[in-house]
């Protein structure tokens, strides 16, 4: 529970004046209580009113009075979690959606349109955001804090961005650490678990996470604190076999095994960038090279170091000042619209933080180096080329082929025969040969030719908020009325890139395109707020201003209103707009990826592009049916010169199906959102408690990738030619905007019931719905998000003596999930977490052995990601006196 220094305020003064910045509770500040009609003396106004909670309004508040919905897990409820973690305990909070794309890095997301990079959902530690720059989104808790170090945790499952401007449309978490002056000493943990029991890709792996605290107040105004976390384990394996491409020869009635395009999802190296149409027997045919399956290219190996120190000065007794420094060095796998191998990836975060009652500043710069990481697809692609180039590996497959014809093999066994014999020599996965080339394309920035990500990008950040209704009420006591609330804030953010020439570039004209790259932003808010008939109406109106480079002034509004007729009962109700704006990687790409050029959709970056391009899907749909075209009017045995009158014929007949590119370059996307809630604390003593809240949603201007490509030609009587050859053809994925409008809704209940002995039960349910869409063109992110999950829990931390547990059952109905990667129905499941505790007080020990998905019943959380299985651990805890 949140600590805090109170002072002397007007008694009929019910908000809080404490102003913190995005949950950090820098300053343990005044809650000035209001005391409604009869004061209630139950356990709900001795307890749970005291419980409060910061990231909603960025002031504190009661969590029973929040007026937008806000979860919270607080210090019992994180040691009551059979979740190793207090990262992956959030997976069980109502209204929150986790996504594992890997054992050490997790995606939470809130209503609706999770992908693996969320950029739409903030994720903050002590009020600073710890997203890794060039990404625009966490990678996990890579830079948050330990479990020794958590205090407390809180989400805002909606959008946040009236108030934070982070791009915050999906909502924030804010992870709050421990004062040093609160919480001094020694702590020490140590998990030591196994996983990938029964895994029939690999034997049992064991898994280490190593944790140290040290805290010490120096003097009654100096404090200092260090953490440092080490972890060890074996990844999760993605090996899904579904193909992607199972019609790519459907026009010669070839399936399955039998596909020559054959694309499984956990393979690489054999994407539609890496076919070629082959004339073979007169027929058209797709191939695609043989690429290799995820686990040949990517060393599963995970190791994850980061340690953080700070200090923390106090001016006086209400004004405290801190400088903190995270380091994050990683080695796990991380996934995009590809995956990639995080490998001596770097992390480092400087931040200073000064707190007051009435004023709140911060500023801290983060530093990223992706070290010597690599993508996964590309360098499946490039091992393959590396052995032999496209064009000599299409003429040996012909040449073999024809011979196996020739010879009586069936068309279906002449494939067989014809990748076999282009395939010979191959390197193969484990030999000293390969391993070779593997280390040799992580060093190359080219992904036409090697596989390296090596991107250098900083984010600097400083905001500052006042709350001027207490300054006024502090220096002049009469010049305000104690109902009215009045604070603003500002902020500014400046990414800088040193470009790498394959990754980014500088695209400004008259620039070396090896210069450093900026991209600004610089907003600020206004909020009011009024308490009314008798304090039991709480009104606050909010809006915030942005501004970022290449893009005009957005204003951003919310409107909230709180009725609570007694402490016990509190109806909430709340509308606000957001925006996004394009991260650096969509705005600023410059990828050579395949064989196409992936660019940013700001102007500065693919000027001229959009204009003259044409969708891929309609070449796609204009290439099968040349094809089928050719395959059905080519004479046996035709002579080249009438093959290539028919291919004529043919473009000439299906050139009408070419579409030209209807995009253009990105605008922010855009949200408004209407909410309703009611939080109360029913029964004798606040014993339970209930939690109910309702939204409808809009969404325009998704930010999402199209690929289109420009015929080398100024003669558009000649594109549909050029755009039947990937060689006579500048290829593109362009970051651009969905032209879909899209509606949702949903809405989740929490219930948490104190039963006697200290039993603590629990349950809550999440319902969300894709309404509609309007003028949909398919281009907007997938929903991806089931319709309907549930949480049951049951927990004690003292059931017999010094023992106890906790239980909690999660389960998730299919939902379709449609990705950069692969488009299809993920399965539902369900997943049993157990914990047993012992502690021993006398020797300040805590042992928790644990396990979670108990069953080991292995799933997906979406398609193409990896299959999670049982996790089982011994976790040892020591806490000092002071700790």
């Amino acid at each position: 529970m949140t600590n805090f220094i109170t002072y002397s305020v007007p008694q009929n003064l019910r908000f809080l004046t404490a102003v913190l910045i995005a949950g950090q509770p820098l300053l343990k500040s005044a809650q000035a209580q209001a005391v409604p009609s009869p004061p209630d003396t139950t356990r709900a106004t001795s307890i749970e009113l005291r419980e409060v909670v910061v990231a909603a309004s960025r002031v504190e508040e009661s969590i029973l009075q929040s007026p937008v919905t806000v979860e919270k897990l607080n210090a019992r409820a994180l040691r009551l979690t059979p979740a190793p973690s207090f990262f992956d305990a959030i997976e069980n909070v109502k209204g929150v959606q986790v996504i594992t794309p890997s054992l050490g890095f997790k995606v939470i997301n809130a209503r609706g349109f999770a992908n693996t990079t969320n950029v739409r959902f903030a994720q903050l530690v002590d009020g600073m955001d710890n997203q890794a720059p060039h990404i625009g989104g966490p990678i996990g808790n890579a830079l948050g804090p330990s479990d020794l170090d958590i205090n407390t945790v809180e989400i805002v499952p909606g959008t946040a961005a009236a108030l934070y401007g982070l791009n915050a449309i999906n909502g924030l978490a804010n992870f709050t650490t421990r004062n040093p002056f609160v919480s001094e000493g020694l702590s020490v943990q140590q998990k030591t678990g196994v996983n990938h029991l029964r895994d029939a890709h690999t034997s049992a792996h064991l898994y280490s996470e190593t944790s140290v605290r040290f805290a010490k107040v120096l003097t009654p105004k100096l404090a200092f604190k260090i953490n440092g976390t080490y972890t060890r384990g074996y990844d999760w394996i993605a090996s899904d076999q579904t193909d992607i491409n199972p019609r790519g020869n459907a026009t010669t009635n070839l399936f399955g095994t039998d596909n020559p395009a054959r694309d499984p999802v956990s393979s690489y190296g054999n994407e539609s960038s890496d076919r070629s149409t082959l004339v073979l027997g007169g027929k058209n045919y797709s191939v695609a090279r043989t690429g290799y399956q995820e686990q040949d290219v990517v060393d599963y190996q995970l190791q994850n170091v980061k340690a953080d120190a700070a200090l923390h000065y106090k001016l006086n007794a209400r004004t405290e000042l801190a400088y903190t420094y995270r380091l994050a060095v990683l080695d796990n796998v991380y996934q995009r619209s590809n995956r990639f191998r995080l490998q001596d990836y770097r992390l480092q975060q400087h931040g200073l933080s000064l707190s007051s009652p009435v004023v709140q500043l911060r500023a801290y710069l983060t530093r990223e180096n992706t070290g010597q990481s690599y993508n996964l697809r590309s360098m499946a692609e490039n091992l393959d080329r590396g052995f032999k180039p496209d064009a000599l590996w299409n003429r040996d497959y012909t040449a073999a082929w024809n011979q196996a014809v020739g010879n009586g093999q069936t068309v279906a066994q002449a494939h067989t025969t014809a990748r076999a014999a282009a395939d010979a020599g191959r390197l193969q996965p484990g030999t000293p040969a390969f391993d070779q080339k593997l280390r040799e394309l992580q060093d190359i920035n080219n992904w036409d030719v090697g596989a390296a990500l090596r991107v250098k990008a900083d984010l600097a950040h400083a905001e500052g908020q006042v709350n001027i209704a207490e300054a006024l009420r502090r220096n002049r006591p009469s010049s305000w009325p104690a109902f009215l609330d009045l604070m603003a804030g500002a902020d500014h953010r400046t990414y800088i890139v040193v470009p790498d020439g394959n990754y980014f570039i500088n695209p400004e004209k008259n620039r070396d395109p090896y210069s450093n790259l900026t991209y600004s932003k610089t907003g600020g808010f206004l909020q009011t707020g009024a308490r009314v008939f008798g304090q039991k109406l709480r009104l606050t109106a909010t809006l915030r201003a942005d501004k970022n480079d290449y893009f005009s002034l957005r204003f951003n509004p919310r409107l909230t209103g709180v009725y609570s007729p007694s402490q016990r009962h509190n109806f909430r109700v709340s509308y606000q707009s957001g925006y996004r704006f394009p991260s650096l990687f969509e705005g600023f790409s410059n990828v050579n990826s395949g064989q196409v050029k992936r660019i940013g959709g700001l102007r500065v970056m693919s000027d001229g592009v959009f204009e003259n391009s044409y969708l891929r899907t309609s070449i796609d749909a204009f290439t099968a049916a040349v094809s089928v075209y050719q395959n059905a009017n080519t004479p046996p045995n035709a002579t080249p010169a009438q093959q290539q009158t028919v291919r004529a014929q043919a473009i000439e007949t299906n050139k009408k199906l070419l579409v030209k590119n209807p995009y253009t370059y990105l605008r922010p996307e855009y949200i408004r959102s209407l909410e309703l809630g009611y939080k109360a604390a029913l029964l004798p003593g606040g014993r339970l408690l209930l939690d109910v809240d309702f939204y409808y949603n809009t969404y325009r201007d998704f930010i999402a990738q199209v690929e289109a490509y420009v015929p080398k030609t100024l003669n558009p009587d000649s594109a549909a030619i050029y755009l039947n050859s990937k060689s006579t053809q500048n290829r593109y994925r362009l970051w651009t905007n969905s032209q879909t409008k899209v509606y949702n809704y949903g809405g989740s209940l929490g219930v948490r019931y104190e039963l006697p002995s200290g039993y603590l039960a629990g349950a809550n349910a999440t319902y969300a719905r894709l309404d509609r869409t309007e003028s949909g063109d398919g281009l907007e992110d997938g929903f991806n998000t089931p319709r309907w999950a549930y949480n049951l829990s049951l927990a004690n931390e003292k059931a017999f003596r010094s023992f106890g547990f906790g239980l909690n059952y999660r389960w998730q109905a299919r939902y379709y999930s449609q990705t950069f990667l692969v488009n299809g129905d993920v399965p539902a499941y369900s997943s049993l977490d157990a914990q047993l505790t012992y502690t021993a007080s006398a020797a300040n020990l805590r042992f928790k052995l644990g396990a979670t998905n108990l069953l080991n019943r292995y799933y997906q959380t979406y398609l193409g990601g990896p299959s999670v299985g049982g996790l089982y651990y011994l976790a040892v805890t020591f806490q000092g006196p002071k700790g």
